[in-house]
């Protein structure tokens, strides 16, 4: 099992949060949280789940590797698990270089 875990630096809503991701699949990813964390599976964000600061220290006491923003991006590309988000189309009419 390798669910990694950055940093809680991220704000939104007054709160600090971490990026949790697997390098391995999201079926492992889906069953840390649940197990671990309690974290409902609408959460997931495409790729990850956001983790409030305050479930930082028992998601890595339960096992998720601490890891920097750049390492986990990293892996996570490596493992072929990004997800990335579709190209908005150009609006007609635009003048495209």
């Amino acid at each position: 099992m390798t669910v990694l875990i950055d940093t809680p630096v991220w704000p939104w809503r007054g709160r600090l949060w971490s990026h949790l991701v697997s390098d391995v699949s999201y079926d492992e990813l889906h069953a840390f949280v649940s197990a671990e964390l309690g974290i409902p599976r609408r959460a997931f964000q495409g790729d990850h789940y956001d983790v409030p600061e305050d479930l930082y220290d028992v998601a890595v006491a339960a096992g998720a590797q601490p890891v920097d923003c750049r390492e986990l991006l990293s892996r996570l590309l490596a493992a072929g698990l990004r997800s990335r988000k579709p190209r908005r189309p150009e609006p007609r009419g635009s003048a495209a270089g």
